[in-house]
């Protein structure tokens, strides 16, 4: 249950992603800076360590959403999703990066939908996770949406998919506050089917945003519902190349 959403901007991007979840789940941890392999990336956490989105000091940036339309279930006890970006988050492009995910152990892992921003190529990727097979499907360089749900899938992608065309036509689409605005909506109505989504037993319990542009790279986050949440400041990292 999840709603991320890519606007290229000049030499550079932004990326935000609401977290749906359980009430019962514990929440994540904010974002912090984190060294890997000499690359520098910020990312929240969950309390186990895993993560559902990261930039690093190239503006390489990946997000990821369980995909629930897909039924099949890995066998045996599955590993958590939250642990395919930890692997990914040092790359610094697609097909370094498609050649570490391949490496991760798939078969027990439960299907998603893993986004990856690569603004140097201007390349917009996604990976889909059946559990029987990887599929990838390359996008153009333009403002796009991934929608996920465990109430109803379908629905939710026409409801808020719908409401982003429309904030598309606006004169500040684009804009970081017009992203806020955008995750912290509630229309067509307050519920399950809103980008910033409430229910009785689940709700958006985080927003979090990449901006890159040039010379520098930053992550925002908003502890909570975005809609009441509590923002937790801003961490920046300076572009690198690490070529």
């Amino acid at each position: 249950m999840c709603t991320v959403t890519f606007w290229p901007k000049h030499r550079g991007y932004r990326l935000a992603m609401n977290r749906d979840e359980s009430r019962a789940r514990p929440l994540g941890l904010p974002p912090q800076r984190h060294t890997v392999e000499r690359c520098d990336i910020l990312h929240p956490s969950e309390p186990t360590g895993g993560t559902w989105i990261s930039v690093n000091d190239r503006g390489v940036g990946f997000a990821l959403v369980n995909w629930y339309s897909i039924t099949a279930r890995a066998a045996g006890k599955p590993l958590s999703r939250g642990d395919i970006i930890l692997h990914l988050r040092p790359t610094e492009n697609w097909a370094e990066a498609d050649a570490t995910l391949r490496r991760h152990p798939l078969l027990h892992t439960n299907p998603f939908r893993l986004v990856g921003v690569f603004p140097a190529e201007e390349t917009l990727r996604e990976w889909r996770w059946n559990t029987v097979e990887l599929e990838t499907r390359n996008f153009a360089w333009k403002p796009r949406q991934w929608i996920s749900s465990g109430l109803d899938e379908p629905g939710a992608q026409k409801s808020r998919g719908q409401v982003f065309r429309e904030k598309c036509g606006l004169a500040t689409a684009g804009s970081a506050e017009w992203l806020r605005r955008l995750h912290r909506s509630h229309a067509p109505e307050s519920g399950p089917y809103a980008t910033c989504m409430h229910r009785p037993d689940a709700q958006t319990v985080s927003y979090t945003e990449i901006g890159v542009g040039l010379g520098s790279i930053s992550m925002v986050h908003s502890q909570g519902p975005p809609c009441c949440g509590q923002w937790t400041g801003k961490l920046v990292l300076a572009s690198k190349d690490r070529s």
